[in-house]
């Protein structure tokens, strides 16, 4: 339970564990499914089952952050305009690559079953470490079609659980070669897109 790398081990089974048996899987499965021997691992190095959730998503946060806002001066440089359509695909991006470049197999199915959590529901966005993140959602709330605030939180909200699911599927998927690896990709932003564009019918 001391090693250098039982930490590590445990946010790897945490994340896979959890993505198959929900949320309220026991800790001592996780402890087992990480190789440790104490019943205990996961107390021992996150504290509780709160403190795994949020190591979790920490794991990767930084960097995918790092790539948002590497995005964004990009887009920005380029002189062109903000669309709804640009900036989801700059919020998503990093989600198709960060991960997995991480070690990660299972991240999105685990933000699937642990929508809920207050780390990866609810993060405050004020925090510093969510920089990227803030400033597109800023954005995009500024972009959206004319709408009241209540209806364009509403959207967004419904984009953030919506974005969950197909990420999972796409984790699940099996692809023939990059070309088909990038047209659902491609189809997951456009079909974001259009759940914050679609008009509500008269």
């Amino acid at each position: 339970m001391t090693s250098p790398d039982a930490r590590q081990l445990i946010l790897f089974a945490g994340e896979r564990t959890i993505a198959e048996h929900g949320p309220d899987v026991a800790l001592r499965d996780i402890a087992v499914a990480a190789g440790q021997r104490n019943n205990s691992a996961v107390h021992y190095h996150f504290g509780s089952r709160d403190g795994l959730f949020v190591a979790i998503i920490e794991r990767h946060q930084p960097a995918m952050e790092t790539r948002r806002s590497a995005l964004l001066a990009d887009h920005e440089a380029s002189g062109s305009p903000d669309t709804v359509a640009a900036l989801v695909e700059i919020l998503l991006r990093p989600m198709f690559e960060v991960p997995y470049a991480e070690g990660s197999t299972h991240y999105a199915r685990f933000l699937e079953q642990a929508r809920t959590h207050p780390a990866v529901g609810g993060p405050d966005l004020n925090e510093p470490r969510w920089h990227g993140t803030r400033a597109l959602v800023a954005r995009l709330f500024k972009t959206l079609p004319h709408r009241s605030p209540a209806l364009k939180r509403y959207r967004m909200q419904a984009m953030t659980t919506v974005m969950f699911a197909l990420l999972a599927d796409y984790e699940r998927q099996e692809f023939t070669g990059e070309t088909d690896r990038k047209a659902v990709q491609d189809n997951i932003v456009a079909m974001l897109v259009g759940l914050l564009t679609e008009p509500v019918a008269e």
